[in-house]
């Protein structure tokens, strides 16, 4: 009798896994072509779909919500106004800027500048007004990453210039939580465009958001980011509405420039493919995702 009851207990352990593994087969996974992917259901956290998602990665410019998130934690005065300087200019990648030495600026607005178009002159500056200073500021960065329970990252700069600046699709998908809980982050994210004066002249400098879907408006999206340097790739953050269900994705590493958009849309058309609408949130526990 012991001996049946173990053998039934061993079949039923090693069948149940192996019809999972069928059924994933069955159930065609999208196409990704990002090297590492992760895409979660915000409100359960179950995950839909994962690629590489526990390999560590520079970031680029994904970094800027975390900028984003500890200057708004810090209390400071957004209204204040912080110049330009020399010391914002990128030295690491010599990338360039439409924001000139000198300006002054809200930190109301260098948050929407670099939210928006990623402009790394603005995350820097608002780095360096950070209480204590830059260094001050990546040390506040890291504390809350591990708050955040993101064990996997490392901030060594506030713009995502450096490539030391690493983290895994499976925390930036806990710093995009975190950062949707930030009614001004979404907001400023989501701004297909916007316009700041600058100089004696008052002149209009006008900036437009670095995610297409964003711009075309035909996505429901409540938080976004995108980041590119040679290191990274290119990579796209977003919180989005599919079969209206709410949904995290994080892309990393895209080879050329339209992949992580084609990436997005190939990951939307397969859950509305697979997903039920009036059944959504019971059949997101039948999709298998790919091994990490």
């Amino acid at each position: 009798m012991l001996k049946s009851s173990i053998q039934f207990l061993l079949i039923t352990f090693f069948l149940l896994p192996t019809s999972s593994l069928v059924f994933a087969k069955n159930k065609k996974l999208p196409d990704v072509r990002s090297a590492m992917a992760m895409v979660v259901h915000q409100d359960s956290d179950k995950i839909i779909y994962q690629k590489k998602a526990y390999t560590k990665t520079p970031i680029a410019s994904l970094t800027k919500l975390m900028t984003a998130m500890v200057i708004i934690d810090s209390g400071i005065n957004l209204q204040d106004k912080v110049k330009i300087s020399k010391l914002d200019i990128d030295k690491l990648k010599w990338t360039g800027s439409r924001i000139p030495i000198g300006t002054k600026l809200s930190r109301f607005q260098l948050l929407s500048i670099s939210l928006m178009s990623s402009d790394n002159r603005a995350a820097s500056a608002l780095s360096r007004s950070y209480p204590g200073g830059k260094r001050a500021f990546i040390r506040a960065m890291n504390v809350k990453a591990l708050k955040l329970g993101m064990h996997n990252s490392r901030f060594e700069d506030p713009t995502g210039l450096d490539k030391r600046n690493i983290s895994t699709a499976r925390d930036l998908v806990r710093m995009a939580r975190a950062a949707y809980q930030y009614p001004l982050i979404r907001e400023l994210s989501t701004n297909p465009k916007g316009n700041v004066k600058i100089g004696k002249n008052r002149r209009l400098l006008g900036f437009s958001n670095t995610n297409s879907l964003v711009r075309k408006g035909q996505w429901d999206i409540g938080l976004s980011k995108t980041g590119f340097i040679r290191e990274a790739g290119r990579c796209l953050l977003m919180q989005t509405i599919i079969n209206k269900e709410p949904v995290i994705i994080v892309l990393l590493d895209s080879f050329g420039k339209y992949t992580r958009i084609a990436d997005a849309k190939r990951i939307r058309k397969w859950m509305e493919k697979n997903i039920n609408q009036s059944h959504a949130s019971t059949q997101l526990n039948n999709i298998f995702m790919q091994p990490s």
